[in-house]
């Protein structure tokens, strides 16, 4: 094990001169892209990952993550920089800890902060002098403070501040994003007091390129949840456009292409079957829990929340419409969905809307079929659903074909010549002229 660091000024210097171990706990969208920036720069990092199947993976120099190039994992794992272990039994070897686990909600639609606080209790009853504790996974304002803080203090009888540092710093990935990534992403970090800024500022400026100091840990917490929620409610307004626009007879992405070439004062938003991944369907509703908890109710929040859930029953409204014109009953009617990931070029399926449109149409008899190159297999109220091939076949046997992700990979012009209808939910179709389809 490593000689203990039991002061900020050493930690610093181990931070500085590279020669600090970094802990990453939860190898995931966030974790590994974080742990395999540390690495490239010339950190030592162990990765916690409680998922057996990932560890060995990781230990093997297997990438499962798009956003981590092959070589570079494998390269990192050939030289020892980064392993992999699924238990918790190293972090005193660690001088920072960085948590990447999941929060989700619950049912409710309330806070499941389980993840962070199984790990905090395991940390915590491991936490030494010395050591950063920073947590990135989106939460409501406060978890730092409130929840983390007294686990970590209570297990380990050590004192913020004087004895250890604590700190969030909010994630900021965008999966498949090739402009933008963990290192020039500008970082936001707030500490729950000035010794715990300054170390977690020296700390995240060694591989990110613009970081972001903020007041404190509640603040930095906000502006996560804000940055989502900003996007959550510019969706919704978009997606009720799309609503009475199909009121209205008018094409609702004719007008916001239009919209859009306004220089000035807006910015390009897209209706769609509504919002996925982790963070967009989630993060809004941490916020206004809190603010209930404040005696606030956040109006916009929640409408936005309630727009953008009944996006896949427009989807279904739509495409019984489709079937009708076309003398289909719905129980009769076979359909093919184009798509199960929550985003375009991508194998993320949590949270995605095309997986509530695929429940609605199943409840009501249709039969449905998915085709998506990056999602194999989903699973969906305990049944498990396997993607068909594309072939001209099966495009011919489906009633309706919906276009629920816009994979770039997919000619949907030749979807089109295929197919008998196509309700087009992502604009796909842009530029194909045909009386088959039917946008959203």
């Amino acid at each position: 094990m490593e000689s203990l660091v039991v002061d900020k000024a050493t930690l610093l210097e181990r931070i500085r001169t590279k020669e600090a171990v970094v802990g990453v706990v939860g190898l995931g969208y966030v974790g590994l892209p974080f742990a395999v920036e540390k690495a490239k720069v010339g950190y030592r990092v162990i990765g916690i990952e409680q998922n057996p199947r990932r560890a060995e993976k990781i230990s093997r120099g297997e990438n499962y993550i798009r956003d981590v190039r092959d070589e570079e994992l494998r390269r990192l794992v050939a030289e020892g920089r980064i392993v992999a272990e699924t238990d918790f039994g190293r972090v005193p070897e660690m001088d920072v800890v960085v948590i990447c686990v999941p929060t989700p909600l619950t049912k409710n639609l309330t806070p499941d902060l389980q993840y962070v606080e199984r790990v905090t209790h395991e940390i915590g009853r491991r936490l030494r002098p010395g050591q950063l504790i920073s947590l990135e996974s989106t939460t409501y304002p406060g978890t730092t403070e409130e929840v983390m803080l007294p686990i970590l203090e209570g297990e380990s009888g050590l004192k913020v501040e004087r004895d250890f540092f604590l700190a969030h710093s909010p994630e900021r990935v965008d999966p498949g994003n090739q402009r933008y990534t963990t290192k020039n992403t500008s970082k936001v970090v707030g500490g729950v007091g000035p010794e715990s800024l300054e170390v977690a500022v020296a700390f995240y400026s060694q591989t990110i390129e613009h970081v972001v100091p903020v007041s404190s840990a509640k603040a930095a917490e906000l502006v996560k949840v804000f940055e989502n929620t900003f996007r959550a409610v510019n969706i919704a307004l978009v997606n009720e456009l799309a609503l009475l626009c199909d009121r209205m007879g008018l094409n609702v992405w004719e007008v916001l292409e239009a919209a859009f070439t306004k220089p000035f004062g807006i910015m390009p938003f897209w209706p769609g079957p509504g919002v996925g991944g982790h963070c967009i369907p989630v993060d809004p509703h941490y916020l206004e829990w809190k603010a209930k908890e404040l005696n606030f109710n956040t109006h916009f929040i929640a409408l936005a929340g309630e727009i953008n859930r009944k996006m896949p029953e427009f989807v279904r409204e739509k495409a019984y419409r489709v079937l009708n014109r076309l003398g289909v009953a719905p129980s009769r009617a076979r359909v093919l969905l184009l798509g199960v990931a929550y985003k375009r070029d991508l194998e993320d399926w949590r949270e995605s809307p095309a997986l509530e449109v695929l429940r609605l149409l199943e409840a009501d008899g249709v039969t449905v079929r998915y085709h998506d190159p990056y999602v194999p297999e989903v699973t969906l109220g305990g049944r498990s659903y396997r993607s068909v091939p594309l072939t001209r076949e099966e495009v011919a046997a489906a009633d309706l074909v919906i276009i629920t992700t816009d994979h770039s990979m997919i000619d949907y012009r030749w979807v089109v010549e295929q197919a008998r209808a196509v309700l087009d939910t992502r604009y796909a179709t842009r530029g194909i002229e045909s009386e088959k389809i039917v946008l959203l």
